[in-house]
């Protein structure tokens, strides 16, 4: 008979990892969880700007699916066993206070990372978990489909089930390397193309540096695709050196970056969504008879932030100094054009070094969805980012790596007996 060290091995030491650890622990396994940074949880410090969005407070799961695209589907059985109530639950039966913000986004009160990751050792001391930190995964040998042992830098250790939580390439900086989609490959899985998403995007244009920290509310963003519309979304956005960032930016780089493949790609800021072009331009004539015998560059101030109306003003073509009272009817329009249509070349992104999450990842067909076990590796299971799976900000993301952690120990310890 067999001997091995652990029941079960877990290689990744983030949310994913952490939760299936004390999960499969809590059902009385033997866990090792392996971790290649010195501390646990790195990238899991770094999320919500460092206050940890832990979920995103739509309980309603058919809803809840919808938010991650074509991978919602896989994703509904296991969201319905554990989702975005479960995990507050979890952490608040731990004394980690919760709070939801504008968004559903769900914080802690504290509005400190550091508690969730806190809560998140404790569990995994009180569930008897064995840690190895610095310790990286050097090689799986593998036979037959079946994961024997796995060869560590100092060591080799063996287990009756393993569970891949290595993550995505985002943030590598964090140890996010894109270690599991190589060892995916080795034993037999597929790896649809990888993207960096929820990431700042660069333009061509030059007069984004002169705006550079301006940040706009209530503004919608337009996608073109060779001049055809393709998408748009409402909400706050960021200019920065480079480009855009911000919330709708980050929502709808995923996008950007895919239209790239097939063509030129530009985008327009519609400053003001709420107004037609003819509310606009009646705008534009109220406050230009407010400000009748000033400049048209300091007839704006208004309506633009002081900031955006010097290039508003240069790409509509107009005079900076001439007085709104002789502007006539089509130099207005113009006006109106750029404020409902201000264009942006897009020329990438910040790639896979400043990403939230990995577009891509382990095909999800490869995949039960009930169990997170492999089809092609009878002793795997896998959860997290490094599964073909993504959705938009605001804590889903966070919440995909919980819920499928929790599925894969639970099921990886429940297979031992």
């Amino acid at each position: 008979m067999t001997t091995f060290d652990f029941d079960i091995a877990i290689i990744g030491g983030g949310p994913a990892g952490l939760i299936a650890a004390g999960q499969a622990a809590e059902k009385g396994a033997k866990v090792v969880l392996i971790e290649k940074n010195a501390e646990l949880g790195k990238k899991l410090l770094l999320t919500g700007n460092g206050r940890c969005n832990v979920t995103n407070a739509l309980f309603k799961t058919s809803e809840l699916v919808r938010e991650f695209g074509k991978g919602g589907s896989f994703l509904y059985s296991s969201l319905s066993r554990f989702g975005p109530q479960d995990i507050m639950n979890f952490f608040e039966e731990r004394g980690v206070k919760l709070k939801v913000e504008r968004g559903n986004r769900v914080f802690p009160v504290s509005d400190r990372s550091t508690d969730i990751l806190s809560c998140l050792y404790g569990y995994l001391k009180e569930k008897k978990v064995n840690i190895y930190r610095d310790a990286q995964v050097i090689n799986m040998i593998v036979r037959q489909n079946h994961i024997e042992r796995l060869i560590l830098r100092n060591k080799e250790l063996t287990a009756r089930r393993y569970i891949l939580c290595t993550g995505g390439k985002s943030y590598p900086q964090t140890g996010s390397t894109g270690d599991g989609y190589r060892w995916a490959t080795m034993m037999g899985h597929s790896v649809t193309p990888l993207l960096p998403s929820l990431v700042p995007i660069k333009v061509n244009n030059d007069w984004v540096k002169s705006v550079m920290g301006l940040s706009l509310k209530n503004v919608s963003i337009s996608s073109f695709l060779e001049g055809q519309k393709k998408e748009s979304r409402f909400g706050e956005m960021l200019f920065t050196h480079f480009g855009i960032s911000g919330p709708i930016v980050m929502d709808m780089s995923q996008h950007l970056l895919e239209l790239q493949k097939s063509g030129k790609v530009h985008v327009l800021i519609d400053l003001k969504p709420a107004l037609d072009e003819n509310k606009l331009d009646a705008r534009l004539r109220r406050d230009f008879r407010k400000f009748s015998g000033r400049k048209l560059k300091n007839a704006l101030n208004e309506l633009l932030p002081q900031k955006l109306i010097p290039p508003i003003i240069d790409l509509s073509s107009l005079d900076p100094d001439k007085q709104v009272d002789h502007i006539d009817h089509g130099e207005r329009l113009r006006l109106v054009s750029k404020l409902k249509g201000l264009p942006l070349d897009i020329s990438g992104s910040l790639g896979f070094k400043w990403s939230i999450v990995t577009s891509g990842g382990i095909e999800l067909k490869e995949i039960e969805p009930g169990t997170l076990k492999s089809k092609i590796i009878d002793n795997l299971y896998l959860a997290g980012e490094i599964l073909d799976i993504n959705g938009p900000t605001g804590g889903f993301n966070l919440q995909v790596c919980w819920t499928t952690g929790y599925i894969a120990g639970i099921s990886a310890a429940l297979s031992l007996y």
